[in-house]
């Protein structure tokens, strides 16, 4: 099996323009990524080994770098974003709801979009029912906000070979795993057919930080550079640019001021948008892209 199930080649030279409104050239989708770490079980990830290697339970080293992000990270990326007038799009489990409820008050008072991240912090694979998972995640949103999340990001983006048929077959519109587009395109699925919204490797703080161990101030220059191209680029078809943080690493007091740099550059460019996926979504499912 292989992608071309689901979708077909197409090279972005090849493809009529994509015109953003206002005669925009660019779109900036800023995902901040909430996530429950179950302490009872080995961690998502990890900063510090424990002494000797190996993996201990619980792992509380590890958990108070995470449960930083929700304690006090989360509450400066806000900040941030709101200082700038941007509506983030929040990624969270749907455990989250029940866990962290102020979260999800301070997401609505800022009019975020919801955008359905799993049930709690763990790779679809590891799931004994997938389709009760994203039915329980999208009902968990659903009852905390009064909306139904409308798009899904696999934790870990990871997805199974039935991933995106049950996330169509549960009514959801949009999703954001595959990183290989800087514009939307159609998915085909059992159930009809998926919005795929560019998300990001590359401008995302956990291979930037995590993977590649990039000085904090690498944030700010990535933003920059990946913005300069796509705005050119944006000139004849309009691009999408994603930028993925999460709170327990964009949060701390060392990177946040980077991250209030490269939205301070974004806002002194005309013709750039800040948009959350829905609204990609809807634009696209607007425009005259096929």
């Amino acid at each position: 099996m292989d992608a071309k199930r689901w979708f077909p080649y197409s090279p972005i030279v090849d493809r009529k323009p994509l015109a953003l409104p206002l005669g925009a050239r660019l779109a900036v989708w800023v995902v901040v990524n909430v996530e429950e770490w179950d302490l009872s079980r080995p961690l998502p990830r990890t900063l510090l080994p424990p002494p000797g290697g190996g993996t201990v339970t619980p792992d509380i080293t590890n958990y108070g770098w995470y449960d930083y992000g929700m304690r006090v990270g989360f509450w400066r990326i806000k900040e941030v974003l709101d200082r700038y007038g941007v509506p983030a799009t929040l990624s969270l489990n749907g455990s989250i709801c029940r866990s962290y409820p102020r979260i999800i008050e301070a997401a609505l008072e800022s009019k975020w979009e919801f955008l359905a991240h799993g049930y709690i912090q763990r790779p679809l694979h590891l799931e004994e029912d997938e389709r009760q998972v994203i039915r329980m995640t999208v009902e968990a949103i659903r009852e905390a906000t009064g909306h139904a999340p409308r798009g899904w990001l696999s934790p870990g983006l990871a997805e199974t070979w039935e991933t995106l048929n049950l996330l169509a077959e549960a009514g959801l519109e949009y999703v954001a795993d595959w990183t290989n587009d800087d514009q939307p395109y159609e998915i085909r699925t059992k159930h009809g057919t998926l919005i795929s919204v560019p998300y990001s490797l590359e401008i995302n703080d956990i291979p930037m930080f995590l993977a590649q161990c990039h000085p904090a101030e690498e944030l700010l220059r990535r933003i920059k550079d990946q913005f300069v191209t796509l705005y050119e680029e944006g000139k004849s078809s309009g691009r999408i640019m994603a930028i993925a943080v999460h709170p327990y690493i964009t949060g701390v007091p060392h990177r946040i001021g980077y991250f209030r740099q490269a939205l301070e550059y974004l806002r002194q460019h005309e013709g750039v948008l800040f948009w959350t996926g829905s609204e990609i979504v809807d634009w696209f499912k607007g425009s005259s892209h096929g």
